[in-house]
């Protein structure tokens, strides 16, 4: 009996560990339907009909989508659903980050800077778009984030690093991926029985587009890099660990497999922390000039 293919919903597989990620998963056996988001749809789609994978077993679908600007990830939500139909979403993957100064106005009139737009805000306005059909699904949401969220010390300096203006652009990666963290744990807490919700760290990774906007980059002899592959395989991890530990709030998933102990990430368990750096999806739309 044929297997039952698995659908995956995702954002930031044009390139690096998203794109490294689905290439793998498509020389499984196991057969997928991929819809994933991308700014150039056509480079996308070129490169991965490059990697020559069985048409007869997976599909794949590239929506256009710029996770800076809300307006298309309400309209790749809607063409998500139109696409899976009365299917079922069996993962949504968050991949796409930004590693970026805010020296610059808000992208399109927002008071928040591009990182953390990209990193957080729309991303987690996309899982309130896709809510319905995730909770149907009981869907797993895989959020790929970083050991660099140890960075973000000063949780009331979050305000003023998310928005548009002149954060260092070290500082602002820490700030903007602690932030996203904040958001894996809200959505754990209001999707708890419904959707499994996994944060990764995909480890080091020197030889990604992430830091192409950064002064400093990762060194390729780093005692502690990992290559883009197995940075893929520690994402992948969180596709299939089950062996979820009894305390709710390990969520957090290592680049060398284990579950992070709360001491490391103990600032992001402030409930009162997550509901302010959560807004809801009316919120997100009014303040961002979303229209219906």
């Amino acid at each position: 009996m044929a297997a039952i293919a698995k659908t995956i919903v995702a954002t930031g597989t044009s390139s690096g560990l998203g794109f490294e990620l689905v290439k793998q998963l498509l020389a499984q056996a196991q057969p997928y339907n991929f819809i994933l988001g991308a700014r150039d749809t056509q480079r996308t789609q070129a490169a991965f009909e490059g990697l020559k994978y069985d048409t007869s077993k997976h599909s794949l679908t590239i929506l256009p989508v710029e996770l800076s600007d809300l307006t298309t990830v309400k309209t790749f939500s809607q063409k998500v659903l139109d696409k899976v139909g009365q299917g079922k979403v069996d993962y949504l993957l968050l991949n796409a980050g930004m590693w970026k100064s805010s020296t610059d106005a808000g992208p399109r009139g927002s008071k928040w800077n591009d990182s953390y737009i990209v990193n957080h805000l729309s991303q987690h306005y996309l899982i309130h778009l896709l809510q319905e059909k995730l909770e149907a699904s009981q869907s797993r949401i895989v959020v790929v984030s970083s050991g660099a969220i140890r960075g973000a010390t000063d949780t009331s300096a979050l305000d003023e690093d998310a928005k548009a203006g002149s954060t260092p652009v070290n500082s602002l990666y820490s700030a903007t991926k602690f932030i996203q963290l904040l958001g894996a744990h809200w959505w754990h807490r209001q999707l708890q029985g419904k959707c499994q919700v996994v944060a990764v760290s995909p480890g080091m990774i020197p030889g990604t587009n992430l830091a192409r906007h950064a002064s400093q980059t990762i060194p390729a002899n780093h005692p502690d890099a990992k290559t883009i592959a197995e940075g893929a395989q520690s994402i992948y991890r969180a596709f299939t660990r089950d062996d979820f530990p009894e305390d709710p709030d390990q969520i957090f998933l290592t680049s060398w497999g284990e579950w992070w102990s709360k001491d490391i990430y103990s600032l992001s368990l402030d409930k009162k922390l997550q509901d302010k750096w959560c807004p809801s999806k009316e919120d997100i739309e009014r303040d961002e000039g979303i229209t219906a």
